[in-house]
């Protein structure tokens, strides 16, 4: 068994890549359309080209974006796949136990309600 500090989960690389918010704001940003990283550069003004670049190299080691040359100009495309896996290896997994709870206790509220309405209906 691996220790959860260990850098073994294939995972690991895109939690650490979507900790940072520039990050995930460059990602929001590919979502909308591929972009050269002058584009991302110009959208982001508040950081310089060379952070935008530095930031690209960890989305890039973590798959979350791939790019493609175009003379130039590098492309930068998102890459969904790593999101997906983090949806099925966490979010999907979760989510069902609380759809679950959700359903039962939805069931429990409603209870009391049919209880009350048949008292009403046989009086």
């Amino acid at each position: 068994m691996t220790s959860p500090e260990s850098d073994t989960d294939p995972l690991d690389p895109i939690f650490r890549a979507l900790a940072n918010g520039w990050r995930r704001r460059i990602l929001d940003l590919l979502r909308e359309s591929p972009r050269s990283t002058g584009d991302l550069a110009d959208a982001l003004p508040d950081i310089s080209r060379f952070a935008v670049m530095q930031h690209l190299k960890v989305l890039e080691e973590a798959r979350l974006v791939v790019h493609e040359r175009d003379g130039r100009q590098r492309i930068n495309h998102l890459n969904p796949v790593p999101i997906q896996m983090i949806y099925e290896r966490w979010v999907k997994a979760y989510e069902e136990n609380w759809a679950s709870a959700l359903l039962g206790l939805k069931r429990q509220l409603e209870a009391p309600r049919l209880d009350a309405s048949a008292d009403e209906e046989a009086s």
